[in-house]
Parts: structure tokens; C-alpha cells; sequence
């Protein structure tokens, strides 16, 4: 199954993780069941870094595929990680049946910093997706199909190409060295076989809409999907910013702070997140994919605020 970033109505997809109880499970399938109902195009899963999740995620992304009609797409990172393993889980992941990809460097395991002499075999996105293209050449199986108009003649058959997205930055990336160096790099993910980019969370539509256009202008013509992210408590507000580097957006932090009630964050969020998929839409983003922390109440609320789906 590819991943279609053109029918109608607006794409949508969604960002999910593996539980990290047996008990948290059935909830998840549940969550899974509810997001499936609004038709997206896909559900991503992520993966620890240094494989800390591989079996975990790959349970999900079969339980999506198939329990659901919505393509799974499986998150795997290659810091700290050898050919060897990184190959294996990609095969590992084919042969479930799982076609679809979003290739990230990651984090270094724990313990092991950015100074460290390994890192691992793999240095950057661009060469998983390269290795992630590799070995799906290697395991599709040699075809021939017939030359139209020409009796007898015989050519090889297209192999069925896998989606791989990868990670766009809006607000540049932290360990970026220069001001474009993220474009730069997103720019290399694309020339490695990349058909799909997603953006990491950003506060503000300008971020993602001037993002979209300086890539433009460099040469990037893969979709560059807006990553959203409903923020609805104020904690989880500094935990974001702790871990993107992001700016903290004043107004969302205030009104957050200044509501006491649950209830009433909760709709800060909403109504936050839903004012930026509208604005991401008017301004010409190709689909709409949300963090759903795996809750689809939040979600499919941020999706009926901003009309982009009715039911859910």
C-alpha cells in the first residue's frame, strides 16, 4: 500500500507509541480502532533509540495493519546502530508485511553522548534511507513484464517502491551548525530516496508555511507534511520545549497557566492546534499529521474544531 498525499478529502495521519505496560495495550487497540475511523492515510509508530522498542513497535504496526484498514508506517532510528542490526530489522519489518518507513537518525542511547567516538555505522537519515531503499531492492524478487506491441519481447518489471519519510525541521534543527543547514540536510534525505517529509511540532503557521517555502525555493519537492502537537497541560507545555528546543510560544503558555481547571486546558489545547491545521491548510499544506499521544480524544476534537472531519 502506498501512501496517497493527493486524494480527498484532507490527508490526515497520526503518531503513536508503543505502551510501555501490558496493561496500557487494550487501551492503545481501542485508541487505534477510534483514530481508524476517520480514514487516515497513515498511523506512524515510533522507536527507542538503539532498539529499545523494536519488538514493542513492531507488535503495534501489526496489530494496525492488520486490525485496521490505515497503513502502518514504522519509525526507525540508526544511532548507535550497526549495518548488521539496522539491516536486520528493516528485513525483520518487510517480512511483516510493513512497507512503509520514517527514517531517523535519533538520539544516542543512554549513556552514550554526541562526543562519543561510535555513534554507530549509520551517520545521518539520509544513509538509513539509503540502506532502507538497499534492502528492498536486494529482497524484491527479479520479474519481467511484456513490452507492449512487441510479441515475445520482455523487459524488467518495475519493483514496487517503498514510502520513506523523514524529519523536517521548521525552526532548524538543535544541532544544526548553520542557518540552513537542516534544509541542506533535508535536501540530502530527498536525493537518498525520501518521498515524504513531516515536520517536527512547531507553534506558530509561520514556522511551517516560510519553512515549506525557503525548501521550495532550495530544491525540495518531496510533501512536506505540518507535524502538530495539541498541547493541553501546562506541564507537558515545558516537557515539549525541554525536548524540541523550541520557543516557548507566550500566549499558549499563559493561557495554560492562567486556567485552572483540566477541562479548561484541555480546550486551550484544542482550539490552539485546530487554529493551526486551518491555517497550515489555507496556506497550502498537503495533509494534516497530529501527535496523538495515545489519545484520540484530543485529536479527533482538534480535527472537528478545524472542519477537517465531522465524525471520529
Amino acid at each position: 500500500m502506498s501512501i496517497d498525499l493527493s486524494a480527498p478529502p484532507v490527508p490526515i495521519s497520526f503518531e503513536v507509541y508503543p505502551p510501555r505496560s501490558e496493561a496500557a495495550w487494550p487501551k492503545l487497540h481501542q485508541t487505534i480502532q477510534r483514530l481508524a475511523t476517520v480514514n487516515p492515510r497513515f498511523i506512524s509508530v515510533t522507536y527507542g533509540a538503539g532498539g529499545t522498542t523494536g519488538g514493542r513497535s513492531l507488535e503495534l504496526l501489526s496489530h494496525i495493519l492488520n486490525e485496521t484498514n490505515v497503513e502502518p508506517l514504522a519509525h526507525l532510528t540508526c544511532v548507535g546502530s550497526t549495518y548488521e542490526t539496522t539491516n536486520a530489522l528493516i528485513r525483520e519489518f518487510l517480512d511483516a508485511g510493513i512497507g512503509s518507513f520514517l527514517a531517523l537518525r535519533g538520539d544516542p542511547p543512554p549513556g552514550v553522548s554526541e562526543d562519543d567516538q561510535f555513534l554507530g555505522d549509520l551517520e545521518s537519515a539520509a544513509q538509513l534511507v539509503q540502506l532502507i531503499d538497499r534492502v528492498q531492492a536486494e529482497r524484491t524478487p527479479y520479474r519481467e513484464e511484456p513490452v507492449p506491441g512487441v510479441p515475445g519481447a520482455a523487459r524488467v518489471a518495475r519493483r514496487d517502491n517503498i514510502d520513506i519519510a523523514v524529519a523536517a525541521f521548521p525552526n532548524g534543527h538543535p544541532r544544526s551548525r548553520y542557518a540552513n543547514e537542516h534544509i541542506d540536510a533535508l535536501l540530502a534525505k530527498q536525493a537518498a530516496g525520501a518521498t515524504l517529509a513531516i515536520t517536527q511540532l512547531f507553534f506558530h503557521a509561520d514556522d511551517y508555511l516560510s519553512f515549506v517555502q525557503r525548501s521550495r525555493a532550495a530544491g525540495v519537492t518531496i510533501p512536506i507534511l505540518p507535524g502538530i502537537m495539541p498541547v493541553t497541560t501546562p506541564a507537558r507545555l515545558r516537557r515539549t520545549i525541554e525536548l524540541s528546543g523550541e520557543p516557548m510560544p507566550a500566549e499558549l503558555s499563559v493561557a495554560l497557566e492562567v486556567e485552572p481547571t483540566p477541562e479548561g486546558q484541555q480546550q486551550i489545547g484544542i482550539a490552539h492546534a485546530s487554529a493551526l491545521v486551518r491555517e497550515v491548510l489555507a496556506g497550502g499544506a498537503p495533509g494534516i499529521h497530529l501527535y496523538a499521544f495515545n489519545n484520540h480524544d484530543t485529536v479527533l476534537a482538534v480535527l472537528r474544531d478545524a472542519g477537517v472531519t465531522t465524525d471520529g
